[in-house]
């Protein structure tokens, strides 16, 4: 467990427990509490709260005298429990941060440049700024066992990033350093879109000239609402997938579709 991490154990432990449900590792049956315990290095309680928050989702069924059981892997992608979907309406970084924790657990990052600077015309006008306020831009490329999956660019406000720089960056994600430097995330506005390789994203990213890449662009707001994170970053679709559940609302004559965001899942 990273303690490092703004998330308590046992949600570290449940979404470590559900990727791997995903994956297929718990087929044959998920190991006993014990076997949890020894693996996770936690308590009792803990490992429990972790499986009874799978089993609220229904991705596992206990039963008393038979011990915990998986459900078929097809029930998965089953739509989440009535008291999880109310909670992911209130604002909070939850894909956000379990992001954070399988990054940080199946992924290592380089740092290639960090650099301070006075704001480009695009970023103070995203981050609220003034052209001569300065901010951090940092480059990173994340990667797999399997290679390379995404290159990270970011701009921090000066005032919130002068507590780190390469090192850090290195050693945890970002949005953690934003948390220890006393910033409280709020929320977080997101946008997918694609894009063509070019010849230095093809070298970053281990891909041909002109291959097709995810464009992810995301703007992260304190509690108090102003922007204290901009994100573009660039994934390799083989790599990286995102995952939406859709649900539709309101009376037979206007439904709508709404989105509840799942996972972001890599390779």
């Amino acid at each position: 467990m990273d303690a490092q991490l703004p998330l308590p154990k046992y949600h570290q432990i449940y979404l470590v427990l559900r990727q791997r449900l995903r994956d297929g590792q718990f087929d044959a049956g998920l190991p006993g509490e014990l076997a949890l315990m020894e693996q996770f290095g936690v308590a009792r309680v803990t490992v429990r709260r972790a499986l009874m928050q799978l089993a609220e989702e229904g991705l596992i069924r206990r039963e008393p005298g038979r011990g915990t059981r998986v459900v078929r892997p097809q029930d998965l992608d089953a739509p989440m429990q009535a008291s999880t979907v109310a909670s992911a309406r209130q604002p909070r970084l939850t894909g956000l941060l379990e992001n954070l924790v399988a990054m940080g657990m199946r992924t290592k990052v380089k740092v290639l440049a960090v650099e301070r600077l006075r704001a480009p015309a695009d970023v103070a006008e995203v981050l609220r700024l003034s052209r001569s306020d300065w901010v951090q831009k940092a480059e990173r490329v994340r990667s797999t066992a399997d290679g390379p999956l995404s290159h990270i660019t970011t701009w921090v406000p000066d005032a919130i990033s002068s507590g780190f720089g390469k090192r850090e960056l290195t050693q945890k994600p970002l949005l953690v350093l934003l948390e220890e430097s006393g910033v409280k995330v709020g929320r977080a506005e997101q946008t997918i879109s694609a894009r063509l390789a070019d010849v230095a994203m093809a070298r970053h990213l281990d891909v041909a000239v002109g291959s097709a890449l995810l464009a992810v662009r995301r703007l992260i707001y304190d509690e108090d609402d102003r922007p204290v994170q901009w994100l573009h970053g660039l994934y390799r679709p083989d790599r990286y997938e995102y995952q939406m559940q859709l649900s539709r609302v309101g009376g037979i004559d206007a439904k709508v579709w709404v989105s509840q965001e799942l996972s972001a899942n890599f390779h």
